[in-house]
């Protein structure tokens, strides 16, 4: 049968446009080298070096050889909706040139390379020269402005390679200077952020989702690590402006109208923990968010207090904290996390001591249960950074409630408490290898009297379930009892107890054989 490449490609034109729009999308005419591919990938189709060599009608893949500098082999499988080529890049001139070839037959190759090239604006290149904050956020308001169209609603689902898409565009023209280019990464990273969120808020596209919390998770790991390098560095006094532009960019992001509220937050501490960090500019800060109008999701009143740490103005934190609520208790944890960052133990005890009433209402009626664990684990490792009284040490472990058993046990373990150790592990019952392995050891060396009561919960509770695997089980704490009560010069205890036990459970034939064996009368 002929290869009748017209009727492939009018067969498929749905395929073939929804891949050049792809190609549309992705590729950027403001780009030197995106520029560069379609050139290429056109001139192919001209110079008739795009060759389809066979089609399978059975598997519907069509097979094509493009004439390059090195031939490539470009598979189209309309089955599957799909295409590849041999060369290593995901989007490369070789796909392209296939598909125009195709759309050739039933659309204009050159229309659609003038309408590609009409979306250019600007010369990203010249920009990336230009070297000043609104050169750069010129560049990224390019960028961003073809991967968001204005007004178009974006699944959530495409965050991940929009943003993967605007920062390989946007590092092309990274300074090579080795100390700008930090600076430039990080400003390249906040001005995104910002456009992307703004986008989504204004087009109310779905910000709350695992695809976009994925997405910005990931640029924050790397935004942090960007920031810890320029905190280290010396600052030039070129630098200025681009500081103060961040700085605004910050603020900016602080300020959107939703959408992960904490993480915001937590770029807004970073940034201020390590580079923003000198009192002239957090006075101007504070001035700022004064005048600002309040997102929805974020108290400023409560973004002020980071100001006040750093200016270190205790009066202004305790006014504060007299109207500290249950609500925002995630936020001002990160707030004692920054406390504790620039060294300022004092304000971190006060917002600590003061979110201590708050605590069991934001862990029991806030928190979604599944997160309740790690913040308690969270918040007892913070708290144990200050020194608490012991009627302060028992609101908190009372806030926790289960959740903080582990904290609890150290607590009662450290002060020498131990019937009442051994009272929380009956209420909350593990096993005895684990009770072990966090503080039954100390137990039986300091005071072992007090673990009896234990060794008798557990062992009833194996009895519990009538089986001889049981039972063996039963005597072999049984054991470990007996040796608490030599330890604890209560061995004519341990025998009557044991008396006691064979009278209750005589008729437990295979549990009277188990203790016959173990010999522990």
């Amino acid at each position: 049968m002929g290869l009748s490449i017209p009727v492939i490609a009018r067969d498929n034109a749905d395929f073939i446009n929804r891949e050049l729009e792809k190609y549309t999308t992705e590729l950027h005419p403001s780009s030197a080298e995106d520029e560069e591919l379609v050139r290429r990938s056109v001139f192919s189709v001209r110079n008739k070096s795009v060759l389809f060599e066979r089609y399978n009608t059975a598997a519907e893949k069509l097979f094509t050889v493009v004439q390059d500098v090195r031939p490539a082999e470009v598979t189209m499988d309309f089955r599957f909706q799909h295409l590849s080529c041999t060369c290593p890049q995901p989007l490369c001139r070789h796909q392209l040139g296939t598909l125009l070839g195709l759309y050739q037959y039933y659309g204009s190759v050159q229309d659609w390379a003038s309408k590609w090239r009409a979306q250019k604006s600007v010369q990203l290149n010249q920009l990336a020269t230009a070297r000043t904050p609104e050169s750069w956020q010129q560049m990224v308001d390019e960028v961003m402005g073809h991967l968001l169209p204005a007004n178009r609603r974006i699944e959530s689902y495409l965050v991940p390679s929009i943003l993967d898409n605007a920062y390989a565009k946007l590092r092309r023209y990274t300074p090579l200077e080795r100390e700008w280019q930090p600076i430039f990464k990080l400003y390249i990273e906040l001005a995104v952020l910002n456009k992307l969120w703004s986008h989504f808020l204004a087009t109310e596209s779905p910000i709350q989702s695992d695809y976009f919390q994925y997405a910005i998770d990931k640029r924050y790991e790397y935004a942090e690590d960007l920031i810890h390098e320029l905190s280290s560095k010396s600052r030039l006094f070129a630098t200025d402006p681009f500081y103060d532009a961040m700085q605004e960019s910050v603020r900016e992001l602080l300020l959107q109208e939703g959408g992960f509220p904490h993480l915001r937050f937590s770029f807004f501490l970073l940034c201020w923990e390590h580079i923003f960090n000198d009192k002239k500019r957090a006075l101007q800060e504070l001035e700022m968010l004064s005048e600002a109008d309040n997102p929805s999701d974020i108290p400023l009143a409560i973004a002020r207090v980071v100001f006040y740490v750093l200016l270190k103005d205790e009066a202004k934190i305790q006014d504060h904290l007299a109207q500290l609520d249950a609500e925002h208790i995630q936020l001002y944890e990160a707030i004692v996390h920054f406390a504790l960052n620039v060294g300022d133990q004092q304000a971190a005890a006060l917002l600590l001591k003061a979110m201590l009433p708050h605590l069991q209402q934001y862990i029991h009626q806030v928190l979604p249960p599944h997160r309740r664990q790690l913040f308690t684990n969270s918040l007892n490792t913070l708290y144990a950074e200050i020194e608490l009284t012991e009627a302060e040490e028992l609101i908190l472990y009372g806030a926790f409630g289960r959740y903080g058993i582990q904290p609890y046990s150290d607590y009662l373990l450290q002060k020498g408490r131990y019937e009442e150790w051994t009272a929380l592990h009956q209420l909350h019952p593990s096993s005895i290898p684990y009770l072990e392995s966090i503080g039954l050891k100390q137990v039986l060396s300091e005071k072992p009297a007090a673990a009896l009561p234990l060794y008798h919960h557990y062992a009833m509770e194996e009895i519990r379930q009538k089986s001889r695997m049981n039972y063996k089980q039963a005597v072999r704490i049984w054991k470990q009892m007996k040796s608490a009560a030599k330890k604890a010069g209560k061995t004519t205890y341990f025998e009557n107890y044991i008396e006691s036990v064979r009278t209750q459970f005589k008729r437990l034939r295979a549990l009277q054989e188990e203790l016959d064996k173990a010999q522990l009368h």
